[in-house]
């Protein structure tokens, strides 16, 4: 497939990823105790995160970088390339992402509840509206 074409195409598939975690945190915000939406933030967060790193990784690609194979590998060619300007935010939210894989307790929902908040959020909203500056001026 066309380089430029599949980063196009996941980024639409971003852009439908990122809606939906609005929408979610949005009735988060409106009902923060409700343990389902609690959950559903969580898997918002989970699925959102996985298309964003693949749609950074196929853009990187598309822009002829090299070595962005795994998230982290991904995180580090963005960062070096300008497409990002926190790594660590984004390698926290690749631990946080592990993490709710594999644990299950209150303390981790709350934990991972205040990360999305305070730090996915703005990640992912400022990679999105990079990738869009990006896209518009090349269209």
């Amino acid at each position: 497939m066309d380089n430029n074409l599949r980063w196009v195409q996941r980024f639409q598939n971003f852009d439908d990823a990122l809606k939906t975690f609005s929408r979610v945190f949005e009735r988060y915000q409106a009902t923060p105790n409700d343990e389902v939406i609690q959950i559903a933030l969580i898997q918002a967060f989970e699925f959102t995160f996985e298309i964003a790193w693949k749609t950074m990784k196929d853009f990187l690609e598309y822009e002829g970088y090299s070595g962005a194979g795994n998230s982290k590998q991904t995180v580090r060619v963005a960062f070096q390339a300008g497409l990002i300007a926190n790594a660590e935010g984004w390698m926290a939210a690749i631990a946080r992402r592990n993490m709710t894989s594999h644990v299950y307790n209150a303390v981790v929902l709350q934990e991972t509840i205040d990360f999305i908040r305070d730090e996915f959020k703005p990640l992912v909203q400022a990679l999105y509206n990079k990738l869009s500056d990006q896209l518009n001026s090349k269209q």
